[in-house]
């Protein structure tokens, strides 16, 4: 049993290891809080570009699946697992295409044309089914997994289920110039081998559309083939398994499918196994995911109710842990939904809305209030990194106009995490304040070693330093009726010491951080402020920057409020739409970059201290601020149009409102 535990890691490093060199040259297609450690807290064939003989339709909206692994798009199901029982078949049901054959039609079908993404359609084959499946127009790696993995034959499988003997013989025969051109092991193909599970799941589907397609019971013996690929299927990620992690449950899934359909207990115990060990990992108690995205936490809540419905389909038990575990993140997804409706775009994730299982906390956040559970909490902390905080859920104003928040801290970045420790995403009066600036995906250029960076985050940066991802600690937390407080410390460079304080608060709801930063030679220190693409910035002194949207209801102010030491002459700067160094961009999905405003607090020496508010007001609404010292306290006296209030910055950095 060790050593097959011992293979089984080695097995899963050697993956690992593979999808990290793959992200590195490819992109693809989550009122009391305790502190961390409490548990309850809260080419043969002709190829070529081509034009299609029938309408290309439009390129991806931010609503499309997102990456779901280093070099793949996220396989999300169209909607929630079903909430009601789930009636035992004895079969496993086809899981669909994930939305790669939306945009291939059964006439690209039958023309060996192949699209995905926002590159032109190109024709992999002769037309008779003879596929070049080393096909690598746009030299993007997630262009040929997807082509391996055989979902853009999506629509041609559909129509042959529905009785298209033409659609039927012509997509069986691309299925078997795959598994002639592609013989067991494909493992040195890395296309080939990251999309396996995926294409598992079509040879199922395939399967499935022939016995539909034909009226008959049993597959006909022209098609033993098609078993006998399974199975191969199988083998391979019996013995290549992507451990506990979204890709490793996926292939669990699709290797429980094969033992369903083809009626192998051993497959099917093998999967049950790696799902019940796999569940305790992916899924924390306390609901947070082993990912370090909030997308894809989200995505790994879709995946485990599927896995759950097919293991009850088949008849199997998926047991208590995985239903539990669910219910935990529904709670934590909830709490990541902003109150515009959309989850918070932090670590490998794009724009996007939750989705709900009926009667979760989930459900109450996606539908605004509407539906489902309302949270018990407003703030929470986790022990993984996550701080998410809200004014309420709509009570006392309408849901859409409370204010929300998150900050990062924890451990280093991994799988899809950034380097976004103490970085603040906001939201309040019915829109994005600060934002993170998305995924650009996984193609190794500068912008994805730019969005991954501190430069792009909500952060105080030192530029003049080599970092690193450092583990960031949260070192105090409280929380008051109409105020949070946190602060945070790491060491992101050699020599140099970084400090947070953060104060949320309510009535008026702003935020305002103290930035810290020390080091034994000077450095430059910038905190930055990333706001959307559709605000306009006007730097108005040394200490106020405005932005706002022409024509809009609501602005926003950015304060560097003096503090400790004089404000240098270039105190504010701004950036937008850089390309060398890269800077001011956000990418609402994969496939779209836009210009985005970044405001820069700056600092040159051995020490910083950065004093910033960050208010967000109406539009006809005055902000202002006054300071004033007693003692060994400093003040700041802010006004919102009617509304005053009073923060107390004590010698340690301690933030209170004391108004």
């Amino acid at each position: 049993m060790a050593a097959q535990r011992s293979r089984r890691w080695g097995t899963t490093v050697a993956l690992t290891v593979v999808c990290v060199l793959v992200c590195a040259v490819a992109f693809a297609g989550a009122v009391a809080v305790l502190m961390p450690g409490g548990r309850d807290r809260s080419t043969t064939a002709a190829a070529g570009p081509v034009t299609p003989s029938v309408p290309t339709p439009s390129v991806p909206t931010p609503s499309e699946p997102l990456p779901s692994d280093p070099i793949e798009a996220v396989d999300t199901p169209a909607s929630p697992p079903p909430t009601t029982p789930v009636a035992v078949t004895g079969t496993y049901e086809c899981t669909g295409y994930s939305g790669i054959e939306s945009k291939v039609p059964v006439q690209m079908v039958l023309d060996d044309t192949f699209v995905w993404g926002d590159d032109p359609p190109y024709r992999v084959g002769d037309g008779n089914g003879d596929v070049n499946w080393r096909s690598d127009p746009y030299k993007k790696p997630s262009w040929y997994l997807w082509l391996h993995s055989l979902r853009w034959l999506g629509q041609g499988i559909e129509a042959g289920a529905k009785g298209d003997r033409t659609a039927l013989r012509h997509v069986m025969a691309i299925i078997q110039d795959w598994v002639r051109d592609n013989p067991y092991s494909w493992k040195g193909d890395v296309g080939a081998w990251e999309s396996t599970m995926h294409r598992t799941n079509v040879l199922l589907c395939a399967r499935q559309a022939v016995l539909t397609g034909l009226h008959v019971r049993s597959l006909p013996t022209q098609y033993a083939w098609l078993d006998q690929s399974l199975l191969d299927h199988a083998k391979f990620m019996t013995e290549n398994w992507g451990g506990p992690w979204n890709h490793g449950t996926d292939e669990s899934i699709a290797l429980f499918g094969v033992g369903c359909t083809l009626k192998r207990a051993d497959l099917k115990s093998l999967a049950l196994q790696r799902l019940t060990e796999a569940i305790t990992t992916a899924i924390d108690p306390q609901g947070s995911t082993n990912e370090q995205s909030i997308g894809y936490a989200m995505f790994n809540y879709l995946l485990w109710g599927r896995a759950t419905t097919a293991l009850k389909r088949c008849g199997s038990d998926p047991g208590p842990v995985i239903e539990e575990r669910r219910r935990v993140l529904s709670e934590w997804l909830a709490l990541a939904t902003k109150s515009t409706g959309e989850l918070h775009q932090v670590g490998d994730a794009i724009r996007q809305t939750p989705l709900g299982g009926t009667g979760t906390p989930l459900e109450y956040a996606a539908t605004l209030g509407q539906h489902g559970t309302k949270p018990a909490r407003r703030t929470a902390v986790y022990d993984a990194g996550y701080v998410f905080g809200r004014t309420g859920w709509g009570e006392t104003r309408p849901f859409t106009q409370e204010s929300t928040y998150s900050i990062r801290f924890g451990p280093g970045r991994r799988l899809h995490g950034h380097d976004d420790h103490m970085s603040i995403t906001y939201s309040s009066h019915g829109r994005d304040i600060l934002i993170d600036p998305g995924n650009s995906g996984y193609q190794l250029d500068k912008w994805q070693t730019w969005t991954k960076s501190q430069a792009a985050h909500n952060v105080m940066t030192i530029p003049s330093a080599k970092t690193a991802s450092v583990e960031t600690r949260l070192v105090r937390a409280a929380m008051a009726p109409t105020s949070e407080y946190y602060t945070l410390t790491d060491s992101p460079a050699i020599g140099v010491q970084r400090t947070r304080d953060v104060l949320v608060l309510k009535d008026p709801d702003l935020i305002v951080t103290l930035d810290r930063g020390q080091s034994a030679s000077d450095q430059r220190y910038e905190t930055l402020w990333h706001l959307a693409p559709d605000q306009k910035v006007t730097v108005q002194s040394a200490t106020t920057a405005v932005a706002a949207k022409p024509g809009d209801s609501s602005k926003i102010y950015l304060l560097q409020i003096p503090y400790r030491q004089q404000l240098p002459a270039d105190a504010i700067t701004l950036a937008e739409g850089r390309q060398d160094p890269v800077q001011g961009w956000y990418f609402p999905d994969i496939f779209h970059r836009l210009p985005a405003p970044v405001v820069k607090f700056n600092r040159t020496g051995s020490t910083a201290t950065i004093l910033s508010a960050v208010v967000p007001a109406a539009s006809t609404e005055k902000v202002a601020f006054s300071t004033r010292t007693v003692g060994t306290m400093f003040f700041i006296d802010l006004t919102v149009g009617p509304r005053r209030t009073t923060i107390r910055v004590q010698p340690d950095g301690r933030l209170t409102r004391i108004l």
